[in-house]
């Protein structure tokens, strides 16, 4: 009778791990299942990676004329606008360039001034040469009516010479008169040439005078031009003692100090727009044959946890490994050579709500998940950029301003022209 009671919880003990073991499976056999559906639904149309950074655009600021630093307006991690004035430079020198060039534009517009005046003095001296031909003719055909009158008294004279009426003294004197008047029609002939060469020289300084000057304004000669240059590049050397922000953004690397002699280029300081950065993520080679331009991502920063997720898309994928563009490539070509999975710097453009919500800096890693279902995209870009990538109208305003000075001027010179 003690055999059965003593049965009866062995078979309840292995009823009960058989129930635990059929629930264990049954919890693997799900799991599978559930791993299985997501290996299939989600994670093979994902691509994922740690290898990932934020990037950015680190703009140098950089005098563009030399000289000795006055002021440091902006200081390292400073919210600075577009247009705010972050160094400025000691304008003695260039001041006095601007001066000489205004001074030069000047007297320029003045000289060619005179060079348009001379065109009428020049018209009247042909006008006076002319006269001088008339007046040299008129003597000419003078001297022709002396020099017959004159041939004919000699005639004359020797007629009655030869009879023994007229004295050989009178005679003479008549001869001397026809000689006188010889040279006097030769010296008026000579007048005549003389005038007429004038004239000849007169057209031609006319016509030299008008080659500098025909065809163009006082404002548009070459000569205002040149000068005009020279006084826009004083003008711009004059208004680039003060460095301005191109964008906004932070200050960073500052290494520029007052009192400083600087020469044009120097690095000073940077500016970084923080609402325009990127994340570059390294992928394996392996990983880029379902990576496409347009694709949607999602990333996460060390900085801020799982609890902020950050959206963007695939802008592009690197033409080159990383290893292609280093400054010292590896060699491959030896004998203790070892495979090494390469890879391909994908960058990833970045939403900008989420970005603004929760700023990134840069050098911040990133967990990076792309999703690969979306294939309509091409690996690579098949079309140039139609707009550009950064621009600043921050110095276009000085142009415009040495402009309107050289206008003023110009016209403050031209008198009644």
């Amino acid at each position: 009778m003690t055999e059965p009671q003593s049965s009866t919880p062995v078979s309840q003990a292995r009823a009960s791990r058989r129930k635990r073991l059929a629930v264990l499976v049954l919890i693997a056999l799900v799991g599978a299942a559930v791993w299985g559906a997501y290996d299939v639904l989600v994670a093979s149309h994902q691509e994922d990676t740690d290898n990932a950074y934020v990037q950015g655009n680190i703009i140098q600021i950089t005098p563009q004329v030399g000289g000795t630093v006055m002021a440091i307006l902006a200081d390292d991690n400073d919210f600075v606008r577009a247009g705010a004035p972050l160094v400025r430079l000691d304008p003695a020198d260039t001041q006095v360039a601007l001066k000489q060039a205004e001074a030069g534009l000047a007297q320029t517009v003045r000289q060619v001034r005179q060079l348009y005046a001379n065109n009428a003095t020049l018209t009247a001296q042909i006008k006076l040469r002319e006269t001088d031909i008339a007046k040299a003719r008129a003597a000419q055909a003078a001297a022709q009516s002396e020099l017959q009158r004159a041939e004919q008294d000699v005639q004359r004279r020797l007629q009655l010479g030869a009879r023994g009426a007229v004295s050989a003294e009178e005679l003479k004197h008549a001869e001397s008169a026809q000689t006188a008047a010889r040279t006097q029609l030769a010296a008026a002939r000579a007048g005549e040439e003389a005038a007429r060469a004038g004239v000849a020289a007169a057209h031609e300084q006319l016509a030299s005078n008008q080659a500098l000057t025909q065809g163009v304004k006082i404002a548009e000669h070459p000569s205002v031009k040149a000068a005009a240059a020279q006084l826009r590049s004083a003008w711009l050397a004059a208004h680039r003692t003060e460095l301005p922000a191109p964008v906004d953004g932070f200050i960073a690397r500052r290494s520029v100090q007052l009192g400083q002699r600087v020469a044009a280029g120097t690095p000073l300081m940077a500016v970084v727009p923080l609402h325009g950065v990127w994340v570059d993520a390294n992928f394996k080679e392996t990983q880029l044959s379902h990576l496409r331009i347009g694709q949607r991502a999602t990333l996460t920063a060390d900085l801020y946890g799982t609890s902020v997720r950050y959206s963007g898309h695939v802008a592009g994928l690197g033409v080159g490994t990383g290893a292609a563009f280093a400054l010292l490539p590896p060699q491959n070509a030896t004998g203790n050579w070892i495979k090494v999975v390469q890879r391909i710097p994908v960058r990833i453009a970045l939403d900008p709500e989420p970005l603004a919500q929760h700023p990134l800096r840069l050098g911040l890693s990133m967990l990076v998940s792309v999703d690969t279902r979306e294939q309509s995209g091409s690996a690579l870009a098949t079309a140039p950029r139609a707009e550009p990538l950064a621009q600043t109208t921050v110095f276009a305003a000085q142009e415009g301003d040495a402009d309107a000075e050289i206008a003023r001027i110009i016209a403050a010179n031209l008198g009644g022209h």
